[in-house]
């Protein structure tokens, strides 16, 4: 059983942020939970091993198995993970703006959605998912991915954007600076910023430093359990608990408090782990 982080490899950290390794094993299919997942301003390249996992949008309530590696989409709205027998999943954070300055596709396009990584790195990709399903061992698994991003950021052509540090310092700092502000950094229009950032990030600029201000709030309840929750708010820079708790309803369709009472059942916490970013 693991639920780690891992730093990538210094010629990768200019394109990815972490890695997050997490491995369950049931006796029964009775036993399966899920895990609460809010919105997080973020780009993942996320493998599955062994049993797929099962998603659920709870907004409409619209469930799906995802493919054995999956490129995924900046959410706005919260999912439902559900786990299965044998669970294993590697999940690569990439650096704000990679995945278009890889593919060039705009990443707006995949919005609150999932695309199969076999899609975009046919043979690639899927000889990554085939030695990842034959080995046990997780330093393996990490070198396996290392290769192939090694790979495919060697031959990417795109240059990195301003827009893309842009997205670095909202991920550190979230909620620090105005949208004008911003665009001035990025010498284009607030319209023009506007647009680009959507290409790259998949949201606009506030709503992009929203969900990375929300997740910053659910790192520090998970960090200090016993913080409350006032405290938690002023010290991301919120207004007050209200102002906090609308986030909360908007993006992850519940309030604080039910929240972190749901993500008590979550497959690491029945394992006696924490919680990982």
């Amino acid at each position: 059983m693991i639920s780690q982080s891992f730093f990538p490899s210094l010629p990768l950290r200019d394109n990815v942020r972490m890695y997050h390794i997490r491995h369950f094993e049931f006796a029964s299919a009775c036993m399966f939970p899920f895990k609460p997942y809010p919105p997080r301003a973020e780009c993942s390249l996320t493998f599955y091993p062994r049993d797929p996992e099962t998603v659920e949008y709870v907004a409409d309530g619209f469930k799906q198995k995802r493919s054995r590696s999956i490129i995924m989409g900046q959410h706005t709205v919260r999912t439902n993970r559900y786990v299965s027998k044998d669970f294993l999943v590697l999940i690569v954070h990439l650096q704000p703006g990679v995945f278009h300055r890889i593919t060039g596709i705009p990443f707006d396009s995949i919005t609150n959605t999932d695309l199969d990584a076999e899609l975009i790195f046919p043979q690639e990709i899927k000889l990554v998912n085939e030695r990842l399903s034959s080995t046990g061992n997780y330093q393996e698994m990490i070198s396996i991915v290392e290769t192939f991003l090694l790979s495919i950021t060697g031959k990417s052509r795109l240059i990195p954007d301003r827009i893309d540090a842009i997205g670095k310092l909202i991920l550190d700092e979230p909620g620090k600076f105005s949208v004008d502000w911003l665009a001035q950094q990025a010498c284009l229009s607030p319209r023009q910023f506007e647009r680009k950032f959507k290409a790259r990030m998949g949201v606009g600029p506030k709503t992009f430093s929203r969900l990375a201000r929300l997740h910053q709030t659910y790192q520090m309840k998970h960090k200090f359990p016993d913080e409350d929750w006032l405290s938690i708010a002023v010290a991301c820079g919120y207004h007050d608990y209200q102002h906090l708790s609308k986030d909360y309803t908007e993006f992850a369709q519940a309030t604080p408090v039910s929240l972190f009472n749901e993500d008590d059942g979550a497959p690491e916490k029945l394992f006696g782990m924490k919680e990982t970013f």
